[in-house]
């Protein structure tokens, strides 16, 4: 039987719960291949979300498909909880090896980027011996309960579960674009740098804070990219401080920024390192890199679960690498980043009042577009017309390929963006974009 979108819409709606979905439209993807995907109606699109930056490699590819047939003809897991295998083994020596500074470091496995992120909440207040934590405004660090405890990004994620985890004190991200104090770049003192340094002074104890958990490039916030003054005091004043910085890569690490690391753009070795989505070459795989002293402060099974790091998904993200490395992919995400970016700043000069805002690093792009109607119509536009993307915020269009895209999809995507907005501004979009169009 030849099932459509429909169908599989209608049967989702009555077996998988709601609070799990942020719907954009009723597609339902069949398979991929590279930057494309198909859906069960056999349309094609050019994929500008990398299933939420998940799947850098792309899809279906016959390497990794392979290197996972190969691990899952010997076994397909064995939790390293009580024994142990060489997979896992590999992977942690080889993501040592790429992460900034010296390889004094070890690694710990979760299941996704959420468990990691709990995994350094536990190893930070286990090794500084305090327990104050601070994150910002718009951070999205995750699902769990420690997770969503330092974020600060959806009202729904902290409806009706009563409390969640104590001394979490949340600041404004250095959001330049829409700065809280009406400051431009030359006006600038870092004034959301001070609201820290203010609150040491005034009621939070410094030497009661464990760490900063610091998104070098804030995603669901809008892909902002914080001035490189304001990262360095924040490690300074940590450091000052002894408290712990750790980075959430979660969802720009991997080459998605032009690097294998998105804080490598700004020259600082963190004292923890958390990853997850496209870590596992496709497959669930979270990581947490640190120091070694920090790694080993508390005692097993302080952070275990059955399946993590296992030797099937450890293939995978192992066989991705390989791929990475032999073929250049990060150097080619750099490039194609600034060709997508200059591309990008054109319509925004072409259409000065649709686009007010571009910017990214690498293959992690956000587009401002004026509010939050004309987000959702031509986003919904676009979706019909062959290019899968969705919106962060209020009005940011979230555009993050996968990093295998070439530049032929590139040119198609720019030229389906262009006639949907040229089909806003002449008022051609269905108002089911405001129907079908949810997210965050």
């Amino acid at each position: 039987m030849n099932f459509t979108n429909k169908d599989i819409c209608e049967r989702e709606k009555k077996v998988l719960s709601s609070i799990q979905k942020l719907p954009y439209c009723p597609i339902a993807i069949k398979n991929g291949k590279g930057a494309l995907l198909y859906d069960y109606d056999g349309n094609e699109y050019i994929d500008f979300l990398s299933s939420a930056s998940s799947s850098n490699i792309g899809h279906g590819n016959k390497e990794i498909t392979q290197a996972v047939k190969n691990q899952m003809d010997k076994i397909t897991q064995y939790t390293i909880a009580y024994f142990t295998c060489e997979p896992p083994v590999i992977l942690a020596e080889k993501i040592i090896n790429l992460a900034p500074g010296d390889n004094n470091k070890k690694v710990l496995y979760s299941t996704n980027g959420s468990e990691s992120i709990d995994a350094a909440i536990k190893l930070s207040k286990g090794y500084t011996g305090r327990n104050k934590i601070i994150s910002f405004y718009g951070a999205y660090h995750g699902s769990t309960y420690g997770s969503l405890s330092i974020s600060a990004i959806s009202l729904n994620m902290r409806k009706k579960i009563g409390s969640l985890l104590p001394d979490i004190y949340h600041f404004n991200y250095p959001i330049c674009i829409k700065c809280p104090y009406g400051k431009n770049e030359a006006e600038c003192n870092l004034e959301c740098f001070e609201e820290i340094k203010s609150a040491f002074q005034m009621y939070l104890p410094a030497d009661e804070v464990a760490a900063v958990f610091f998104e070098p490039i804030a995603g669901d916030s809008g892909i902002i990219v914080p001035p490189r003054r304001y990262v360095e005091n924040l490690y300074k004043l940590c450091k000052e401080n002894n408290i712990l910085f750790v980075v959430d890569e979660i969802q720009q690490s991997l080459g998605r920024c032009g690097y294998w690391f998105s804080i490598e753009h700004f020259n600082i070795e963190p004292d923890l390192i958390v990853m997850g989505k496209s870590c596992g070459g496709g497959l669930p795989l979270g990581i947490v890199i640190g120091k070694g002293e920090i790694m080993e402060c508390l005692n097993a099974p302080a952070h275990a679960f059955t399946l993590s790091g296992n030797a099937t998904v450890c293939v995978a993200a192992l066989k991705m690498i390989e791929i990475f490395e032999r073929d250049n992919i990060i150097e080619q995400a750099k490039e194609k980043g600034s060709y997508l970016i200059d591309k990008l700043n054109h319509l925004k000069d072409k259409y000065p009042n649709v686009i007010k805002d571009v910017r990214g690093l690498g293959l992690s792009i956000g587009v401002d577009l004026p509010d939050k109607l004309a987000t959702k119509k031509i986003c919904y536009q676009c979706i019909k017309n062959g290019l899968l993307l969705i919106s962060l915020g209020e009005n940011t269009l979230r555009i993050q390929p996968p990093l295998i895209i070439n530049k032929t999809q590139l040119d198609k995507s720019i030229e389906i963006l262009e006639n949907s907005i040229n089909d806003f501004i002449k008022g051609k979009i269905s108002d089911d974009a405001y129907i079908f169009i949810n997210g965050w």
